[in-house]
């Protein structure tokens, strides 16, 4: 690969309920892409199940290089990139970075109820306010909480997701 010839996101229209089959498809060609999947709980008569469905419905997004655009619309079920004025869009990579930080931090496991009591000392350990130490106030449901931080002789109260903190002694 040449200096001049680099990759580029982009999305592609693919037809309803066939994300996945697309995606291998893309893998066989040696095709990058990126395909956001969420889990949801889904109700059967029977039974509930959680099933990875497509964050974008019929949306697959793919890194390519120019020579590479004609060989995605080749693969069964694409139908179109997403386009303006008749041009694919080239989506910026913080973009797609964006999405991932999104589904990482949606999926990260929290180490559940083991300090999830009033009083317990915490520390931010991701996002722009890692390393500020505070205190637990308040459970508010599942995933988060109210910690209490002393800043600039002030004290503020934030809500914050309980897998961007850890207790501390």
């Amino acid at each position: 690969m040449d200096a001049h010839t680099t990759k580029a996101w982009f999305a592609v229209y693919v037809k309803s309920r066939t994300e996945k089959k697309v995606a291998v498809e893309f893998q066989k060609s040696g095709i990058d892409y990126f395909l956001p999947l969420i889990k949801e709980l889904r109700q059967w008569s029977d039974r509930k199940k959680w099933v990875e469905v497509p964050l974008f419905r019929s949306y697959i997004f793919v890194q390519i290089e120019p020579k590479d655009y004609f060989k995605v619309l080749q693969i069964t079920g694409v139908s179109r990139y997403i386009t303006f004025e008749g041009k694919a869009v080239a989506i910026p990579v913080q973009q797609i970075e964006a999405i991932r930080y999104f589904l990482d931090d949606e999926q990260l496991e929290t180490n559940e109820d083991l300090f999830w009591e009033k009083g317990t000392k915490v520390e931010i350990i991701s996002g722009s306010l890692a390393g500020l130490k505070g205190e637990l106030v308040e459970v508010k449901g599942k995933h988060k909480i109210n910690v209490e931080i002393e800043a600039v002789g002030k004290t503020i109260l934030i809500e914050i997701k309980k897998n961007k903190t850890r207790a501390i002694s």
